[in-house]
């Protein structure tokens, strides 16, 4: 089977998942992108995939789940 990665990333001020070149974005929170990627890597483990999935820690200043200031 192939390899499925799914990267959750800043897209302006709210968050996205990057997968096969396509952004999925309009998460609200980093925590939300995560539960849509944690929901398709599922999907592809179930099918037989490798699976990848990143979430980049919190930057200085920045809040925990969202793009806002701490």
């Amino acid at each position: 089977m192939g390899l499925a990665q799914y990267a959750v990333i800043a897209a302006g001020e709210e968050w996205g998942v990057l997968h096969d070149g396509n952004l999925n974005g309009g998460y609200a929170t980093k925590e939300a992108a995560f539960e849509s990627a944690a929901a398709a890597a599922a999907l592809a483990i179930r099918m037989g995939h490798e699976v990848h999935v990143s979430v980049p820690g919190r930057e200085e200043g920045e809040a925990a789940l969202t793009k806002r200031p701490a």
